[in-house]
């Protein structure tokens, strides 16, 4: 049998081509199947359901090309499952929308969760306006992150608000249009949108400079946004900035437009009077038409309620981690703050971090903080303590009952708790601000 040159030449490409597709083939396989384990054990720690910004996926029209996965800076909210994509840990996503770009036949759209049935966000109709007229809310306070859309609702909002303003008489007495409670990103929009508008505004912040949250932040953070206008100003043209950066860009735009803020004021009650709503504050009361807050949602930091934790070597944020040398640190907590935390402090020299965290693994953080404190745990730099709670702090140590049951004592010479923060709900309800879960279905 005579073998041609084209045969061999035939049989060599089609060898090549085999063994390219059953490469991509075997790779497929396993990735479905770490996204099917993947599923599983999200749906088992109780964290597939997003419970705010997270990617719709059309089923009928995904092809499962997972252009979606790779577009996503955090990693695994998204999976493919039966061929289709579908949400795998919903508490990763913040709502970047890179998913919804990249998808190559509009089957994904990044869009809010079931907020109506979560007891920690207020209801809120189209013009972010909440279940007493009026009263408006915009930021992370209504369910949702980033920078970008705090920037966007803040525009929303005063929109709906000057709309309401040109339909109605001028107010008999000195009363503002609007006025807007906080002075971080969502805010600063409102005021910026606000001032561009005409409307009679004031913002009334409680910290004696802007940020809000990201004042409190530690040193040369992150801050995740992506390029929004704020408009007449300009435009915030990058995904990430540091947050020294961010702020000074605030305060250049605060400046440069000459924004009304009254720094060091805040707010102890809100109450509505005829017409509007009266503010009470220690330099006086305020009287407005409408009222935008734009709090945040930490509030004040949540206590862990155990003996000691009252000691002076016990705090709730970290501001700069280069100042803690040569120190036994116990960090508690299982979100990014808390990584972040840890990560920094770990990178100073001489110390020794623990990380404490009452599940078995961490689940509810960045990818890039994920792959930074994996990097620190396989190098001994950080200690993880999973499935553990500290239940007594004493001046040299700290006292944590790990897999509930077995006690430990940790010596150290400062804690750090990031338990997340008491959010302002009992401020907005006795407003007479409704929210999804049981206010809802009492209403």
């Amino acid at each position: 049998m005579v073998v041609t040159e084209s045969a061999i030449l035939w049989g060599s490409a089609l060898t090549v081509v085999m063994a390219v597709v059953g490469s991509y083939a075997i790779r497929f396989r396993q990735r479905l199947a770490q996204d099917r384990e993947r599923k599983g054990e999200a749906a088992r720690l109780g964290i597939d359901r997003p419970t705010a910004q997270y990617p719709y996926v059309d089923a009928e029209r995904c092809i499962g090309c997972r252009a979606c996965i790779e577009a996503c800076p955090e990693g695994d909210p998204l999976g493919i499952v039966g061929g289709v994509a579908v949400v795998i840990n919903g508490l990763r996503c913040v709502g970047h929308g890179h998913c919804e770009v990249a998808c190559p036949v509009g089957a994904i759209e990044v869009g809010l969760g079931d907020l109506k049935s979560r007891a920690d966000v207020p209801l809120l109709d189209a013009d972010l306006q909440t279940t007493v007229p009026g009263l408006y809310v915009a930021g992370e306070l209504g369910g949702l992150a980033l920078v970008r859309n705090a920037v966007e609702q803040g525009r929303r909002a005063v929109d709906a608000v000057a709309r309401a303003r040109a339909a109605e008489p001028a107010p008999e007495d000195d009363r503002y249009d609007l006025v807007i409670v906080g002075a971080g990103p969502a805010g600063l929009s409102s005021a910026l949108h606000a001032h561009s508008l005409g409307l009679r505004y004031a913002v009334l912040e409680k910290e004696e400079s802007l940020g809000g949250s990201l004042l409190h932040y530690p040193r040369r953070k992150m801050v995740l946004t992506q390029p929004v206008p704020l408009t007449p100003w300009g435009t915030l043209d990058r995904e990430e900035y540091v947050k020294e950066s961010l702020l000074e860009i605030f305060e250049g735009m605060v400046a440069d437009q000459a924004l009304r803020i009254a720094f060091g004021r805040p707010v102890a009650s809100v109450e509505r009077i005829e017409g509007g709503f009266r503010l009470e504050t220690p330099r006086g009361p305020v009287t407005a038409s409408r009222v935008l807050l734009a709090l945040g949602r930490r509030g004040s930091p949540r206590k862990l309620g155990v003996p000691g934790e009252e000691l002076p070597k016990v705090m709730y944020r970290l501001i700069d981690a280069a100042s803690y040398r040569n120190r036994r640190i116990l960090v508690v907590g299982g979100g990014d703050s808390a990584v972040e935390a840890a990560i920094g402090l770990s990178r100073q020299r001489g110390n020794e971090i623990v990380l404490s965290y009452r599940r078995e693994q961490l689940v509810r953080i960045k990818k890039k903080n994920e792959v930074a404190i994996e990097k620190r745990i396989a190098t001994g730099r950080i200690r993880p303590l999973y499935s553990s709670r500290v239940v007594q702090i004493t001046p040299d140590a700290a006292e944590l009952e790990v897999n509930g049951g077995d006690r430990v004592r940790l010596e150290n010479n400062e804690v750090f708790v990031f338990a997340g923060g008491v959010p302002p709900f009992d401020f907005l309800r006795k407003i007479g601000v409704r929210f999804g879960g049981a206010d809802r279905a009492a209403a």
